[in-house]
């Protein structure tokens, strides 16, 4: 695995360990993003005002009046090869995040949740009790944040329900909305288009501007599924303007043991 340096305008510039969604890309863009965050706590690296992490890449910003891409980047590229020396320097440099317990009401006992479930069904040749299992069966990983704020891309999908996006998007997806595509699964935090197929809903606030950390969900936090019926997912609904206006975000959801961490 290599890495190349892209332009991205006049203060920044991207860092791209490949083309695809793999574990392996993202734990070198998390040494990465790990050891520029180091890099600039010791004072090696100056100037920079925000790194964006993706699947595959990292993006760093830089002001152009506390430093140049010219002493930034040679800082970069030495720490992007230390990034790939080895798998298990990329291990010991992730992120570890937290574990959540997710609710979600899948299929059709709530109107608006889970049109699509007994249509993927159907596409991977599964009764729809087995998908709802399959969903539910792995602990899925954080990959990035972006389309929406608190939209996390979560991996991996298991290979039995991994189907392309929906042919036709629809205009207006509930909040809430727990969606599959390819090889990964989210939440909506918001209403919005979108063209994933929708299994289920989750009742648990994604964002809220009076959290200190805004997103509920960060790269490299773990997330699981747990199947709720639909007296359930209506009662914790309920709670749901509450945990928006509080000051912390609902630690009740961690995996047991996190919360006091």
């Amino acid at each position: 695995m290599s890495f190349r340096i892209l332009n991205a305008g006049d203060t920044a510039l991207t860092i791209e360990f490949g083309e695809r969604v793999e574990r392996r890309l993202l734990a070198a863009v998390t040494a990465l993003d790990a050891a520029l965050a180091r890099a600039i706590g010791s004072g090696e690296l100056h100037g920079i005002v925000e790194m964006v992490p993706t699947f595959r890449s990292l993006t760093v910003i830089y002001d152009p009046l506390l430093s140049t891409r010219a002493e930034i980047e040679p800082i970069v590229i030495r720490h992007a090869h230390a990034a790939l020396c080895s798998s298990v320097a990329m291990d010991r440099n992730a992120r570890r995040g937290r574990v959540w317990q997710l609710p979600v009401c899948y299929g059709d006992e709530i109107a608006a949740c889970g049109p699509d479930l007994d249509e993927l069904a159907q596409a991977c040749g599964l009764p729809p009790a087995e998908v709802i299992r399959l969903h539910a069966s792995v602990t899925y990983e954080v990959y990035m944040l972006g389309f929406l704020p608190g939209f996390a891309f979560m991996g991996d999908l298991p290979e039995l329900l991994s189907r392309p996006r929906r042919s036709e998007p629809r205009l207006r997806v509930p909040a809430g909305s727990v969606a599959t595509a390819g090889t990964l699964t989210a939440i909506y935090p918001w209403e919005s288009p979108g063209g994933w197929h929708l299994l289920g809903a989750c009742p648990v606030p994604l964002f809220s501007a009076n959290w200190p950390q805004a997103a509920l969900l960060l790269p490299g936090d773990r997330v699981r599924f747990r199947a709720v019926d639909a007296a359930e997912y209506r009662l914790l609904l309920a709670e749901m303007p509450e945990w928006y206006a509080a000051a912390r975000p609902p630690l009740a959801f961690l995996a047991d043991g996190e919360a006091d961490q």
